[in-house]
């Protein structure tokens, strides 16, 4: 993967977002979503482990010097790529199982992400979970980054509130008619 000038006025890439094969990015698109609503810069691409495994170890070696601070893989199957990219980077990654049209209801993947030895973690999220994949590379990023660490505040603090509001709903207008519009 040759090393292109960036652009003036890109922001500096801070996220990967990297899944197996295409068929991925419906599920992997909520991360980078999330992210963009944070103003984390982010790139997303198919780097798969099984048929392009030379571009996978180069992204992996690349990653860091190229500015990366958390790689998000997903991958569904036999889910290779989070591990393997955590094999070679020393930078967090976090796996997004995928339920994929090849898949034993998802658990082969689940297990391929979250049963890697020890020296290699993987951060792993629920079964599709690419949102909170998202969010836990921005708390990543936020630990350094005040301008994200306050837009988390505020995330978390809106779903406080969208709780309480369905709090005061259920009460006032009852169960029977909590999910009329």
């Amino acid at each position: 993967m040759a090393k292109s000038p960036k652009p003036k006025n890109q922001p500096h890439i801070l996220v990967g977002i990297i899944m197996g094969s295409d068929s991925d990015l419906e599920i992997m698109k909520s991360a980078a979503d999330l992210l963009n609503d944070f103003e984390i810069p982010t790139e997303i691409t198919v780097v798969s482990a099984h048929r392009t495994p030379l571009r996978m170890v180069e992204y992996a070696q690349q990653a860091k010097e190229r500015g990366l601070k958390v790689i998000i893989a997903g991958a569904g199957g036999a889910a290779h790529l989070p591990g393997m990219i955590a094999s070679i980077t020393t930078l967090p990654v976090i796996g997004v199982p995928i339920k994929s049209s090849n898949s034993i209801e998802g658990w082969d993947s689940i297990l391929s992400i979250l049963q890697m030895p020890n020296g290699v973690p993987v951060a792993t999220v629920a079964l599709n979970g690419a949102k909170n994949a998202g969010i836990l590379a921005a708390e990543i990023i936020g630990a350094f980054n005040e301008n994200v660490s306050e837009k988390l505040v505020a995330f978390k603090k809106n779903m406080q509130e969208d709780v309480l509001k369905k709090v005061e709903k259920l009460k006032h207008d009852g169960l029977d008619n909590f999910f009329d519009l």
